[in-house]
């Protein structure tokens, strides 16, 4: 039996306030998130708000992403880097593009977010696709940042297709590819576009998180067969635990959710649970 967890990177937070209606719509009514009753995340929710309710773990860093409107991607990125000097979190930062922009404007944003200390990569806020261009993969992999792949199910097989053309690229598989239920036919789609992405190449890294939003728990055994493909296509070397709280705060707790975690990884060995639990997102996110 493995014994208590040492150290957490979190892989994945949000930090966000529901007051500011342009950059978060979706916290207050203005834009549908089709998700069922999410009062629960729509608060305040700040550094000192995380580390208190993740205070009976050993969070050490912490990841944030990408959560305002594709239009103040930067703003956000240097706001939260201002943040960083300051106070040493968020340890790393994972800004935004406008999807549909210009590729000129494109490399423009993320040159000035690269001028932000702790920015890593983008994830891209409400974009069309679920995978960018070839130029704006190319552009991110030319300055070695990270893209944060958010796609569902039935979008795995064609972003293991054109990833599959980025070998130079670090990619992040979020929210343990995104299922949107937890039915058979979903598993089955989810379980072949995983293994589509995990077989692109080391370069392709998985986040296991946000499993609590599709499958409306954080029952261990409701989890278990979402982690342990993923573990077994992608191996200790290439996933990472996150949060993603407030977001998945909808179904429990911080506690709950480590808990969970450390359930489900009871018997591996000490060094795969660190990996699992904070190097590898220390040396994806370079934090």
């Amino acid at each position: 039996m493995a014994g208590p967890i040492e150290r957490i990177v979190d892989a994945h937070i949000h930090l966000w306030d529901p007051a500011r209606t342009d950059w978060y719509p979706y916290l207050s009514g203005g834009q549908e998130l089709n998700m069922g009753d999410v009062s629960a995340m729509c608060r305040r929710f700040d550094a000192a708000i995380y580390l208190s309710e993740s205070s009976r773990w050993p969070v050490h860093k912490f990841v944030h992403v990408a959560a305002a409107s594709s239009a103040f991607s930067a703003v956000e990125t240097e706001e939260l880097d201002q943040q960083a000097r300051a106070t040493g979190h968020p340890d790393a930062i994972v800004g935004g593009i406008v999807p549909t922009a210009p590729i000129a404007d494109t490399e423009a944003l993320l040159d000035r977010q690269m001028a932000s200390h702790r920015f890593r990569g983008i994830r891209p806020m409400g974009a069309p696709v679920a995978v960018p261009s070839s130029e704006v993969l190319q552009a991110l992999a030319k300055r070695g940042l990270v893209f944060d792949y958010m796609g569902h199910p039935a979008d795995h097989h064609r972003a293991a297709e054109v990833l599959s053309t980025q070998e130079e690229l670090t990619v992040v598989v979020e929210h343990t590819g995104w299922p949107t239920s937890n039915s058979a036919k979903e598993f089955d789609l989810w379980k072949a576009g995983m293994t589509a992405l995990a077989n692109v190449g080391d370069n392709v890294n998985c986040k296991l998180s946000g499993l609590a939003m599709p499958l409306g728990s954080m029952d261990p055994e409701v989890f278990r067969p979402w982690i342990e493909h993923c573990l077994d296509v992608f191996g200790v070397d290439r996933c990472m635990f996150a949060s993603n709280f407030p977001v998945d705060g909808i179904h429990g707790t911080f506690d709950d959710l480590f808990s969970t975690y450390g359930q489900l990884t009871a018997d591996l060995g000490d060094e795969a649970r660190g990996k699992l639990f904070a190097a590898n997102a220390e040396r994806v996110y370079r934090c």
